[in-house]
Protein backbone atom coordinates (compact mmCIF):
# COMPACT_ATOMS: atom_id res chain seq x y z
CA UNK A 1 0.00 0.00 0.00
CA UNK A 2 1.43 3.35 -1.04
CA UNK A 3 2.01 5.75 1.88
CA UNK A 4 3.46 9.18 1.01
CA UNK A 5 4.42 9.72 4.63
CA UNK A 6 6.91 6.86 4.29
CA UNK A 7 8.69 8.92 1.60
CA UNK A 8 8.72 12.12 3.66
CA UNK A 9 12.09 13.62 4.56
CA UNK A 10 12.97 12.71 8.15
CA UNK A 11 13.23 16.24 9.50
CA UNK A 12 9.72 17.07 8.23
CA UNK A 13 7.97 14.19 9.96
CA UNK A 14 7.51 16.23 13.15
CA UNK A 15 7.31 19.65 11.53
CA UNK A 16 4.86 22.02 13.18
CA UNK A 17 3.57 24.17 10.30
CA UNK A 18 3.05 27.91 10.57
CA UNK A 19 -0.38 28.73 11.95
CA UNK A 20 -1.91 31.65 10.11
CA UNK A 21 -4.25 34.17 11.67
CA UNK A 22 -7.25 32.50 10.03
CA UNK A 23 -6.51 28.89 10.97
CA UNK A 24 -8.48 29.06 14.24
CA UNK A 25 -11.48 31.07 13.03
CA UNK A 26 -13.17 29.90 9.83
CA UNK A 27 -15.92 32.51 9.53
CA UNK A 28 -16.13 35.40 7.08
CA UNK A 29 -17.69 37.94 9.44
CA UNK A 30 -16.47 39.28 12.77
CA UNK A 31 -14.27 41.82 14.46
CA UNK A 32 -10.88 40.85 13.09
CA UNK A 33 -8.16 42.05 15.44
CA UNK A 34 -5.89 39.02 15.14
CA UNK A 35 -3.60 39.57 12.12
CA UNK A 36 -2.26 43.12 12.55
CA UNK A 37 -3.94 44.16 9.30
CA UNK A 38 -4.94 47.75 8.52
CA UNK A 39 -8.45 47.95 9.98
CA UNK A 40 -9.23 51.18 8.10
CA UNK A 41 -9.14 49.59 4.65
CA UNK A 42 -6.85 49.98 1.64
CA UNK A 43 -5.34 52.86 -0.30
CA UNK A 44 -7.14 51.51 -3.40
CA UNK A 45 -10.82 51.77 -4.23
CA UNK A 46 -11.24 48.05 -3.57
CA UNK A 47 -10.46 46.68 -0.12
CA UNK A 48 -7.39 44.44 -0.04
CA UNK A 49 -6.56 45.00 3.62
CA UNK A 50 -7.42 41.46 4.81
CA UNK A 51 -5.21 38.44 4.23
CA UNK A 52 -6.59 35.96 1.66
CA UNK A 53 -7.91 32.50 2.47
CA UNK A 54 -4.72 30.42 2.88
CA UNK A 55 -6.47 27.29 1.61
CA UNK A 56 -8.56 28.91 -1.16
CA UNK A 57 -11.70 27.02 -0.13
CA UNK A 58 -14.18 28.90 -2.31
CA UNK A 59 -11.96 28.73 -5.38
CA UNK A 60 -11.24 25.02 -4.88
CA UNK A 61 -14.94 24.31 -4.56
CA UNK A 62 -15.64 25.98 -7.91
CA UNK A 63 -12.68 24.32 -9.63
CA UNK A 64 -13.89 21.00 -8.25
CA UNK A 65 -17.26 21.54 -9.92
CA UNK A 66 -15.65 22.40 -13.25
CA UNK A 67 -13.11 19.54 -13.14
CA UNK A 68 -15.45 17.02 -11.46
CA UNK A 69 -12.90 16.48 -8.70
CA UNK A 70 -13.42 16.60 -4.93
CA UNK A 71 -11.94 19.86 -3.54
CA UNK A 72 -10.05 17.82 -0.95
CA UNK A 73 -7.97 16.46 -3.85
CA UNK A 74 -7.01 19.93 -5.13
CA UNK A 75 -3.90 21.97 -4.31
CA UNK A 76 -3.47 25.44 -5.79
CA UNK A 77 -0.06 27.00 -6.28
CA UNK A 78 1.80 29.93 -7.76
CA UNK A 79 1.93 28.31 -11.19
CA UNK A 80 2.73 24.62 -11.54
CA UNK A 81 6.28 25.46 -10.53
CA UNK A 82 5.29 25.81 -6.85
CA UNK A 83 3.95 22.26 -6.38
CA UNK A 84 6.93 20.93 -8.36
CA UNK A 85 9.32 22.64 -5.95
CA UNK A 86 7.29 21.59 -2.89
CA UNK A 87 7.53 17.94 -3.94
CA UNK A 88 11.32 18.17 -3.93
CA UNK A 89 11.33 19.90 -0.55
CA UNK A 90 8.94 17.35 0.94
CA UNK A 91 10.25 14.05 -0.37
CA UNK A 92 13.79 14.39 -1.72
CA UNK A 93 16.78 14.40 0.62
CA UNK A 94 19.44 16.64 -0.95
CA UNK A 95 22.57 14.80 -2.03
CA UNK A 96 20.91 11.43 -1.46
CA UNK A 97 17.62 10.95 -3.29
CA UNK A 98 16.92 11.14 -7.00
CA UNK A 99 14.11 11.72 -9.46
CA UNK A 100 13.63 10.59 -13.05
CA UNK A 101 12.89 12.91 -15.95
CA UNK A 102 12.40 12.03 -19.60
CA UNK A 103 14.10 14.54 -21.93
CA UNK A 104 13.23 16.32 -24.04
CA UNK A 105 10.71 17.65 -21.54
CA UNK A 106 9.71 20.69 -19.46
CA UNK A 107 12.90 22.28 -18.21
CA UNK A 108 11.73 23.21 -14.70
CA UNK A 109 11.90 19.60 -13.51
CA UNK A 110 15.68 19.64 -13.93
CA UNK A 111 16.04 23.22 -12.67
CA UNK A 112 14.07 22.42 -9.50
CA UNK A 113 16.15 19.29 -8.96
CA UNK A 114 19.36 21.31 -9.29
CA UNK A 115 18.12 24.04 -6.94
CA UNK A 116 17.29 21.41 -4.33
CA UNK A 117 20.55 19.48 -4.86
CA UNK A 118 18.70 16.36 -5.99
CA UNK A 119 20.00 14.09 -8.74
CA UNK A 120 17.81 14.15 -11.87
CA UNK A 121 18.31 10.85 -13.69
CA UNK A 122 17.66 11.42 -17.36
CA UNK A 123 16.00 8.69 -19.42
CA UNK A 124 15.65 9.93 -22.98
CA UNK A 125 12.38 9.46 -24.80
CA UNK A 126 12.42 7.08 -27.73
CA UNK A 127 12.94 8.28 -31.31
CA UNK A 128 9.13 8.50 -31.50
CA UNK A 129 9.10 10.74 -28.39
CA UNK A 130 7.52 8.06 -26.21
CA UNK A 131 8.46 6.69 -22.78
CA UNK A 132 11.26 4.13 -22.63
CA UNK A 133 9.73 1.89 -19.98
CA UNK A 134 12.52 -0.66 -19.63
CA UNK A 135 15.22 2.00 -19.23
CA UNK A 136 13.06 3.84 -16.68
CA UNK A 137 12.75 0.63 -14.67
CA UNK A 138 16.53 0.19 -14.76
CA UNK A 139 17.07 3.78 -13.59
CA UNK A 140 14.84 3.39 -10.51
CA UNK A 141 16.53 2.51 -7.23
CA UNK A 142 15.67 2.69 -3.53
CA UNK A 143 16.33 6.43 -3.49
CA UNK A 144 14.09 7.32 -6.43
CA UNK A 145 11.22 9.40 -5.09
CA UNK A 146 9.49 10.98 -8.11
CA UNK A 147 9.06 10.20 -11.80
CA UNK A 148 8.13 13.22 -13.93
CA UNK A 149 6.02 12.66 -17.06
CA UNK A 150 4.85 15.52 -19.24
CA UNK A 151 1.90 14.61 -21.46
CA UNK A 152 1.18 16.24 -23.85
CA UNK A 153 4.91 16.72 -23.75
CA UNK A 154 6.74 20.01 -24.00
CA UNK A 155 8.55 20.64 -26.38
CA UNK A 156 7.51 17.73 -28.61
CA UNK A 157 3.75 18.39 -28.43
CA UNK A 158 2.59 14.77 -28.33
CA UNK A 159 0.78 12.69 -25.75
CA UNK A 160 3.01 9.84 -24.63
CA UNK A 161 1.46 6.36 -24.54
CA UNK A 162 -1.13 6.40 -21.78
CA UNK A 163 -0.76 2.66 -21.15
CA UNK A 164 2.92 3.26 -20.39
CA UNK A 165 1.98 5.88 -17.80
CA UNK A 166 -0.32 3.30 -16.22
CA UNK A 167 2.48 0.75 -16.18
CA UNK A 168 4.77 3.17 -14.35
CA UNK A 169 2.03 3.98 -11.83
CA UNK A 170 1.67 0.26 -11.11
CA UNK A 171 5.33 -0.71 -10.72
CA UNK A 172 6.74 2.40 -9.02
CA UNK A 173 6.23 2.88 -5.28
CA UNK A 174 7.01 6.58 -5.35
CA UNK A 175 5.17 9.60 -6.67
CA UNK A 176 4.36 9.71 -10.38
CA UNK A 177 3.79 13.27 -11.54
CA UNK A 178 1.81 13.61 -14.77
CA UNK A 179 2.01 17.16 -16.07
CA UNK A 180 -1.10 17.93 -18.14
CA UNK A 181 -0.54 21.62 -18.85
CA UNK A 182 -1.81 21.08 -22.41
CA UNK A 183 -4.55 18.54 -21.75
CA UNK A 184 -7.31 20.96 -22.82
CA UNK A 185 -6.12 20.62 -26.41
CA UNK A 186 -6.52 16.83 -26.44
CA UNK A 187 -9.64 14.68 -26.65
CA UNK A 188 -8.65 12.23 -23.92
CA UNK A 189 -9.78 12.01 -20.31
CA UNK A 190 -7.49 13.56 -17.71
CA UNK A 191 -5.56 11.29 -15.38
CA UNK A 192 -6.89 13.52 -12.58
CA UNK A 193 -10.13 11.54 -12.75
CA UNK A 194 -8.24 8.37 -11.75
CA UNK A 195 -6.82 9.39 -8.39
CA UNK A 196 -8.66 6.66 -6.49
CA UNK A 197 -7.19 4.06 -8.83
CA UNK A 198 -3.61 5.28 -8.37
CA UNK A 199 -2.79 6.59 -4.86
CA UNK A 200 0.76 7.55 -5.93
CA UNK A 201 -0.47 9.79 -8.77
CA UNK A 202 -0.18 13.57 -8.81
CA UNK A 203 -1.53 15.47 -11.82
CA UNK A 204 -0.60 19.03 -12.72
CA UNK A 205 -2.78 21.36 -14.74
CA UNK A 206 -2.70 25.11 -15.30
CA UNK A 207 -4.76 28.18 -16.08
CA UNK A 208 -1.93 29.56 -18.23
CA UNK A 209 -2.69 27.86 -21.54
CA UNK A 210 -6.29 27.15 -22.58
CA UNK A 211 -7.70 29.59 -20.02
CA UNK A 212 -5.49 32.49 -21.11
CA UNK A 213 -4.53 33.46 -17.55
CA UNK A 214 -0.75 33.07 -17.68
CA UNK A 215 -0.11 36.41 -15.95
CA UNK A 216 -2.07 35.32 -12.87
CA UNK A 217 0.26 32.34 -12.18
CA UNK A 218 -2.23 29.76 -10.95
CA UNK A 219 -1.40 26.07 -11.16
CA UNK A 220 -3.44 23.09 -10.00
CA UNK A 221 -2.22 19.85 -8.47
CA UNK A 222 -4.62 16.93 -8.08
CA UNK A 223 -3.66 14.11 -5.75
CA UNK A 224 -4.71 12.09 -2.72
CA UNK A 225 -5.56 13.86 0.54
CA UNK A 226 -2.44 12.32 2.09
CA UNK A 227 -0.08 13.79 -0.51
CA UNK A 228 -1.76 17.20 -0.47
CA UNK A 229 -1.76 17.34 3.33
CA UNK A 230 2.04 17.22 3.15
CA UNK A 231 2.20 20.00 0.56
CA UNK A 232 -0.13 22.15 2.64
CA UNK A 233 2.09 21.69 5.68
CA UNK A 234 5.15 23.14 3.98
CA UNK A 235 3.73 25.73 1.58
CA UNK A 236 3.88 29.46 2.32
CA UNK A 237 0.82 30.43 4.42
CA UNK A 238 -0.67 32.80 1.82
CA UNK A 239 0.73 31.42 -1.41
CA UNK A 240 -2.09 32.78 -3.60
CA UNK A 241 -3.06 36.42 -3.42
CA UNK A 242 -6.63 37.55 -2.90
CA UNK A 243 -6.49 39.26 -6.29
CA UNK A 244 -5.71 35.97 -8.04
CA UNK A 245 -8.41 34.10 -6.13
CA UNK A 246 -11.13 36.67 -6.88
CA UNK A 247 -10.12 37.04 -10.53
CA UNK A 248 -10.13 33.31 -11.26
CA UNK A 249 -13.44 32.83 -9.46
CA UNK A 250 -14.92 35.43 -11.79
CA UNK A 251 -13.25 33.86 -14.82
CA UNK A 252 -14.82 30.50 -13.98
CA UNK A 253 -18.23 32.05 -14.60
CA UNK A 254 -17.34 32.23 -18.31
CA UNK A 255 -16.62 28.63 -19.27
CA UNK A 256 -18.20 29.14 -22.69
CA UNK A 257 -15.51 31.64 -23.67
CA UNK A 258 -12.76 29.22 -22.67
CA UNK A 259 -14.32 26.48 -24.82
CA UNK A 260 -14.63 28.86 -27.77
CA UNK A 261 -10.98 29.87 -27.43
CA UNK A 262 -9.89 26.22 -27.41
CA UNK A 263 -11.99 25.53 -30.51
CA UNK A 264 -10.43 28.51 -32.29
CA UNK A 265 -6.90 27.46 -31.30
CA UNK A 266 -7.55 23.98 -32.70
CA UNK A 267 -8.79 25.49 -35.97
CA UNK A 268 -5.74 27.74 -36.13
CA UNK A 269 -3.55 24.73 -35.34
CA UNK A 270 -4.95 22.85 -38.31
CA UNK A 271 -4.34 25.83 -40.61
CA UNK A 272 -0.83 26.35 -39.33
CA UNK A 273 0.04 22.69 -39.67
CA UNK A 274 -1.05 22.64 -43.30
CA UNK A 275 0.70 25.93 -44.04
CA UNK A 276 3.98 24.73 -42.54
CA UNK A 277 3.94 21.83 -45.02
CA UNK A 278 4.31 24.40 -47.79
CA UNK A 279 7.53 25.86 -46.38
CA UNK A 280 10.45 24.18 -48.21
CA UNK A 281 13.03 24.70 -45.45
CA UNK A 282 10.96 22.72 -42.93
CA UNK A 283 11.96 19.06 -43.06
CA UNK A 284 9.78 17.57 -40.29
CA UNK A 285 6.54 18.63 -38.60
CA UNK A 286 5.80 16.47 -35.58
CA UNK A 287 2.24 15.46 -34.65
CA UNK A 288 0.86 17.56 -31.84
CA UNK A 289 -1.77 17.23 -29.11
CA UNK A 290 -1.02 20.70 -27.76
CA UNK A 291 -1.18 24.36 -28.82
CA UNK A 292 2.23 24.29 -30.50
CA UNK A 293 4.30 22.46 -33.10
CA UNK A 294 7.83 21.15 -32.97
CA UNK A 295 9.40 21.42 -36.41
CA UNK A 296 12.88 20.55 -37.64
CA UNK A 297 14.75 22.42 -40.32
CA UNK A 298 18.25 23.18 -41.48
CA UNK A 299 20.05 26.03 -39.73
CA UNK A 300 17.37 26.30 -37.04
CA UNK A 301 19.30 28.78 -34.89
CA UNK A 302 19.91 31.07 -37.88
CA UNK A 303 16.24 30.97 -38.82
CA UNK A 304 15.28 31.71 -35.23
CA UNK A 305 17.57 34.77 -35.13
CA UNK A 306 16.41 36.09 -38.51
CA UNK A 307 12.80 35.89 -37.38
CA UNK A 308 13.64 37.80 -34.21
CA UNK A 309 14.93 40.59 -36.45
CA UNK A 310 11.39 40.71 -37.86
CA UNK A 311 9.93 40.68 -34.33
CA UNK A 312 8.58 37.16 -34.75
CA UNK A 313 9.59 35.25 -31.63
CA UNK A 314 9.70 31.45 -31.65
CA UNK A 315 11.46 29.03 -29.27
CA UNK A 316 14.83 27.65 -30.36
CA UNK A 317 15.02 24.02 -29.20
CA UNK A 318 17.92 23.02 -31.47
CA UNK A 319 20.27 22.37 -28.54
CA UNK A 320 17.81 20.17 -26.63
CA UNK A 321 18.34 16.40 -26.63
CA UNK A 322 16.52 14.68 -29.52
CA UNK A 323 15.38 18.08 -30.81
CA UNK A 324 18.46 18.94 -32.86
CA UNK A 325 17.45 21.35 -35.61
CA UNK A 326 14.18 21.97 -33.80
CA UNK A 327 12.08 25.08 -33.31
CA UNK A 328 8.90 25.21 -31.22
CA UNK A 329 6.08 27.28 -32.71
CA UNK A 330 3.08 28.33 -30.64
CA UNK A 331 -0.22 28.45 -32.53
CA UNK A 332 -1.04 32.14 -32.91
CA UNK A 333 -3.98 34.13 -34.17
CA UNK A 334 -4.92 33.78 -37.83
CA UNK A 335 -2.99 36.96 -38.62
CA UNK A 336 0.07 35.92 -36.60
CA UNK A 337 0.17 32.53 -38.30
CA UNK A 338 -0.02 34.15 -41.73
CA UNK A 339 2.79 36.59 -40.87
CA UNK A 340 4.96 33.69 -39.69
CA UNK A 341 4.39 31.63 -42.84
CA UNK A 342 5.11 34.61 -45.08
CA UNK A 343 8.30 35.39 -43.17
CA UNK A 344 9.50 31.77 -43.38
CA UNK A 345 8.87 31.58 -47.11
CA UNK A 346 10.78 34.80 -47.72
CA UNK A 347 13.86 33.99 -45.65
CA UNK A 348 17.08 33.77 -47.60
Amino acid sequence: MFDPNALLRTHLQKLVPYSSARDDYKGNEGVFLDANENSLGSITEEDWNRYPDPYQKELKARIGEVKEIDPKNIFLGNGSDEPIDLLFRAFCEPGKDNVIINPPTYGMYKVSADINNVEAREVLLTAEYDLDIETIKCAVNENTKIIFICSPNNPTGNDVSLDKIEEILCFFNGIVLVDEAYVDFTIRQSFALRLEEFPNLLVLQTFSKAWGLAALRLGMAFASEEILAILNRIKAPYNLSGLVQRTVLKALENLEKKDKMVDQILKNREFLGEALKQVPMIKTIYPTDSNFFLVKLENASDVYKKLIDQKIILRDRSKVALCEGGIRITVGTEKENELLIDALKNLN
